[in-house]
């Protein structure tokens, strides 16, 4: 799997869970381990020097200053030395143990640049670095080490964020987990994912996500800022009605195709996986997907399908490598799957089809060229025709678009008119409207089990992930409907963009203001929305916004948002009550000083005295202890899986504004 891991070192706790990862990997092969411990000597050496002017006057003298420098040099060079080789025993002595061949190295220097060089200039496949250092404190997500050093490198990087011995009351799912987004990154990683799935002998998950809510919320807030006679230019209702009808769910066509290749890479590789299709912007819910799962490994591509060559890390991966509470690899490794490239090398397009492809607007011509591609290598064609177009497009695009696309387009090429200026794109949408007038109201609303997509009207195939009817069951919109007492108090919405009307109950409007003001509370309000007119849910009930958002929100006594993921708040019973109050025996005691210092104590002892609270027990015992520490064990898992993150177990009051 890797024939050569580096580990920089320095003893805390993260480095010592990446000495134990990369054994893990290392054990049964041939791979070497190099291990590498930076010190700083020359630093203390200038550090000396800018003190001297301090020292005592008998320490000033020429002859015992130069004697003083040169005790110092040597103490401080010899000292760390021994210091480094100390560091490197750990990691040598286990290595001994398991017959695994190591190499040890003591780098002088600044730690990052020192670190950065050595990556650039050895053989090495994969570098295991701890997120957090011995400069960590309570806040710190990630150190400025590891963060320099990951910038500056493009070797497949592991991250170790999650350390069993401090954070024994996350769960994992033991899950490797594969972020793919179509970029050879993505799939790269997926490549190294199944190789350690098999060595690992873990179960492998792939999963993609693309964001169907982003336009609405978009046009929604545009609403504000647009004159009158702009917006007619704009077409909301025409735009609205393209993203709703073609776009998102081709967008959902693509990355369940994203899913659907990487099983097959995955076949032929003979392991077995599950795919997931998430909806919603991707770090909110990659972020959302690792809390609930807290898997082993989460493997993200370094950049992704929208980021420059250049770029030395993704905005998606960057900000889920800050906040996901798993070990993060960043995949620097780049593999095309044989699907595509079989694609780009083996097919040729008649003169015909290249014509009518150019008359497909630029805005969607990149996604019906890859969905062509794909469609005509599944079927085995080496020649795309005209046909073999309208045979793929018809796979993504609900019937009569294409046609309606095409015509446009020719239309407005006569005219001498660019479909991708503005003039055009409101025409464009203008006549896909007029496309879809006059057709009969759609009262039913089907969903697919297999890739949640919504769709309004009779339907016998799942243009997304192409699951049959018995895959496509009605909306039970009964579960979603409020009370009689909810309705009557309820306020209606005319919605953009063309004017249909969505209640609200005042419950349902309660929750939504618990959001933050200003853009998050817009985004959450237009998600729902979307999401009722799609369904033709008529009154957005507290349940129905619960199941869209998919996490609870109160207010806390300062008005600000926050989860309410902690069964019957037991960390703040836990925090209104006085430890004297309680009898401690020294085994409890003792038990307690084994949790690490600091919020992750406070919180494990306030857990403990609202258990034994609620359960009217005064005399803490060893026995007892334990029992409130599984019995908050449970609470936290449960809230976890109801969306929690691990900010939510930390009290209010340990968190710096």
């Amino acid at each position: 799997m890797f024939k050569n891991i580096y580990i920089p070192v320095d003893n805390s706790d993260h480095s010592n869970a990446c000495v134990d990862l990369a054994l893990e990997f290392a054990k049964g092969s041939e791979t070497t381990i190099t291990a590498s411990h930076v010190y700083a000597a020359k630093m203390h050496d200038v550090r000396f020097r800018q003190m001297e002017s301090g020292l005592p006057e008998e320490y000033q003298d020429e002859q015992e200053l130069e004697k003083q420098r040169n005790i110092h040099d040597q103490l401080i060079t010899k000292g760390m030395e021994v210091i480094s080789d100390s560091y490197l025993d750990v990691p040598k002595d286990k290595c001994k143990e398991l017959d695994i061949p190591f190499v040890g190295k003591s780098l002088e220097g600044r730690n990052w640049t020192e670190l950065v060089r050595d990556i650039k200039e050895s053989p090495y496949d994969l570098v295991i670095m701890g997120a957090l250092g011995l400069g960590a404190i309570k806040d710190s997500l990630i150190g400025t080490v590891a963060e320099r050093v990951i910038r500056r490198t493009t070797k497949d990087m592991l991250v170790v964020k999650y350390c069993p011995e401090i954070h024994d009351d996350r769960p994992s799912s033991g899950k490797i987990v594969v972020a793919v987004d179509g970029s050879g990154h993505s799939f790269g990683g997926l490549m190294t994912g199944i190789e350690m799935a098999k060595k690992l002998n873990r179960p492998l998950e792939i999963i993609s996500t693309f964001d169907p809510y982003f336009h609405y919320a978009m046009f929604n807030s545009l609403t504000g800022v647009l004159s009158r006679e702009a917006s007619k230019v704009f077409k909301f209702e025409q735009q609205e009605k393209l993203h709703e009808d073609i776009i998102d769910k081709g967008l959902a066509k693509i990355y369940q195709a994203h899913l659907e290749i990487s099983r097959k890479v995955c076949e032929e590789e003979d392991m077995e996986c599950t795919i997931r299709l998430l909806d919603g912007k991707v770090f909110e819910k990659v972020l959302q997907y690792a809390r609930e799962e807290n898997p082993y490994l989460l493997i993200l591509g370094r950049i992704g399908v929208h980021s420059a060559p250049d770029m030395d890390i993704g905005g998606n991966a960057e900000n889920l490598l800050r906040l996901v509470p798993c070990n993060v690899m960043l995949s620097s490794r780049v593999f095309k799957p044989p699907i595509d490239l079989q694609a780009e090398e083996s097919i040729e397009w008649t003169a015909e089809a290249k014509e009518r492809l150019k008359k497909i607007p630029g805005f969607v011509r990149p996604m019906a060229t890859s969905a062509i591609l794909r469609y005509a290598l599944e079927r085995g064609h080496s020649m795309i025709t005209s046909g073999v177009i309208t045979e793929a497009v018809q796979e993504i695009l609900p019937a009569g678009a294409m046609q309606a696309m095409s015509a446009i387009g020719e239309r407005m090429k006569k005219e001498g008119m660019d479909p991708n200026n503005p003039e055009g794109l409101g025409m464009l949408k203008e006549e896909m409207a007029e496309a879809h007038a006059g057709k009969p109201p759609e009262d039913i609303t089907l969903k697919c089990t297999s890739c949640n997509t919504f769709y309004k009207g009779d339907v016998v195939k799942c243009t997304v992930c192409n699951a049959g009817p018995e895959r496509l069951l009605p909306v039970n919109k009964e579960e979603y409907q409020p009370t009689e007492a909810e309705a009557q108090d309820s306020t209606t919405f005319t919605t953009l963009p063309d004017g249909v009307q969505v209640s609200w109950t005042q419950e349902a409007l309660d929750r939504l203001n618990s959001f933050p003001k200003g853009h998050l509370r817009r985004k959450a309000h237009a998600r729902v929305e979307k999401n009722a007119r799609v369904q033709k849910v008529n009154t957005v009930s507290l349940a129905f916004l619960d199941k869209i958002l998919n996490e609870k929100i109160v207010q806390d006594g300062n008005g600000n948002g926050k989860s309410e993921g902690i069964p019957g708040d037991i960390l703040s019973i836990g925090e209104s009550l006085n430890a004297d109050d309680f009898n401690w025996s020294p085994e409890a005691l003792e038990r307690l000083e084994r949790v690490p210092q600091g919020f992750m104590r406070d919180n494990t002892q306030n857990r403990v005295m609202a258990w034994c609270s609620q359960n009217d027990i005064k005399d803490i015992s060893l026995d007892v202890c334990e029992e409130g520490i599984r019995e908050s064990v449970k609470m936290m898992e449960d809230a976890i899986k109801n969306g929690a993150g691990l900010e939510d177990f930390i009290p209010k009051k340990e968190v710096k504004a």
